[in-house]
């Protein structure tokens, strides 16, 4: 076993998520194999408290740093790192001029590779410890991605990206050649054939993956929602609602739903375990789709903000009732920061809200990318907190790590005065180092340093 001195930040499981944080400010972190091999949390709490317990046990002073859960990322695309920043007037334009030209290039498994050890690099530099991401259409691109996820034992979900339409020629570059499956039959068995490898080896997992309904053909999402009745316990990741064109786009591809979202229910892609990303334009029967079906919404302030598609309606969520958790939308999104994207969610609760001038507290936004997306991906309690039981993914923050960081958070009268300063302050600079569970013979956690 190992154990951690410094200021502690972890959540409480019965209080509900705008009150839930709790805070050692000189805590003990005690981490150890279970059965399975994988390092836990075995205690935490108030230093006082706890060091007795362990007399024999060494003890890693962190002075001044925060031990808080590893973030939890529930939307991105890992092909699209490249595309960060690309100018475009709404959603739809910026598809075709940037990324579709630019996920062509996952055909290479070199390119591929390279891609995915960048982003998962820039994930631990930034104190993300569990994603769920898009990879491209092409297999090479999951192969690349699961294989470097692998070597760095986190917890990271993925899935083949399916589109048989529209603009999905240009972007497969994979002519069908005479005598050989089209593109839709051979989508599905290229996704079972990455479950059947990947799903549950080590701490990854496969996410079914239609891109959007617009992009997917009936036969398509028809033999999506077979594979999720087949394997259960895979995810389910698309995008509803974003946009308005978009809407109105696929509202004329499937007239017979009754909206956007309830054609994903249609074809049995609504469940728990289904993430979809932005859910911004929903009305309260779409919100009780979500709450009956146990599917959750991936929130992407930055990349909301930045393409015009609108706000994530906090109030609506929370007066229906259906879960949610924080993304950071890359590259869609402009930041790969927990911290850009809790103050954008920030800035999305006081504006454009049924409830106007809503005020999202900072503990309520740092569960939101903790805890609450833990929960929303079917991961409580495994992810995204640091109760015992816990798989021991942290980060170790440094409220010093900047002259205005320090002086700020210095003069925190109160926990939610530090978190938020924080939040508003914060970026890469703030993580100093992010410890990885383990599951290998010496069961010690893997530990990345940036200062």
């Amino acid at each position: 076993m190992k154990a951690y001195r410094a200021a502690i930040l972890r959540f409480a499981t019965d209080r509900e998520p705008r009150h839930a944080a709790m805070y050692d400010e000189d805590g003990l972190l005690v981490v150890g194999p279970n059965a399975q091999g994988l390092q836990v949390v075995q205690a935490v709490g108030p230093y006082r408290a706890l060091h007795a317990r362990y007399p024999d046990l060494a003890v890693t002073h962190w002075s001044g740093r925060i031990i808080a859960p590893g973030f939890v990322d529930l939307h991105s695309h890992y092909p699209q790192a490249n595309v960060i920043g690309s100018p475009a007037e709404s959603l739809l334009p910026w598809l075709e001029n940037y990324t579709f030209p630019e996920e062509k290039r996952f055909s290479s498994p070199q390119y591929s590779t390279e891609a995915a050890q960048f982003f998962i690099a820039e994930l631990l530099r930034q104190g993300v410890t569990t994603a769920l991401t898009f990879a491209t259409s092409h297999p090479a691109s999951v192969q690349a991605f699961f294989t470097e996820a692998h070597k760095h034992r986190m917890r990271l979900i993925t899935g083949l990206c399916l589109m048989d339409r529209h603009a999905a020629a240009d972007v497969l570059n994979q002519p069908t050649a005479p005598g050989k499956l089209d593109a839709t039959e051979q989508s599905l068995l290229d996704s079972e054939a990455l479950i059947r490898q990947w799903h549950g080896v080590d701490r990854l997992g496969y996410a079914i993956t239609p891109r959007f309904a617009p992009s997917c053909s009936d036969a398509q999402l028809r033999g999506s929602g077979e594979l999720a009745a087949m394997y259960p316990d895979v995810w389910i990741q698309s995008h509803a609602a974003e946009n308005k064109a978009e809407i109105a786009w696929a509202r004329a591809l499937f007239p017979a739903s009754r909206s956007y979202l309830a054609t994903y229910a249609d074809f049995g892609l609504l469940r728990e375990r289904a993430i979809y990303a932005h859910c911004i334009h929903l009305d309260d029967a779409d919100r009780a789709l979500m709450r009956d079906t146990g599917a959750a919404a991936a929130v992407c302030p930055t990349s909301n903000l930045f393409l015009g598609s609108g706000f994530f309606d906090y109030a609506g969520a929370d007066r229906v009732g259906f879960p949610y958790g924080l993304a950071s939308d890359v590259g869609g999104g402009t930041s790969f920061s927990p911290f850009h994207t809790m103050l954008a969610a920030y800035y999305v609760g006081r504006e454009g809200q049924t409830k106007p001038g809503l005020s999202l507290g900072p503990q309520h936004l740092w569960w939101q990318h903790t805890a609450g997306a833990a929960q929303a991906l079917g991961l409580k309690g495994l992810v995204g907190n640091l109760q015992p039981g816990c798989e021991a993914d942290f980060v170790v923050l440094n409220p010093q790590a900047t002259p205005l960081l320090a002086r700020r958070t210095a003069l925190a009268a109160n926990l939610d005065e530090l978190l938020f300063s924080m939040i508003v302050l914060g970026d890469d600079r703030l993580v100093e180092r992010t410890v990885i569970s383990q599951a290998i013979e010496s069961c010690d956690p893997m530990m990345f340093s940036f200062r």
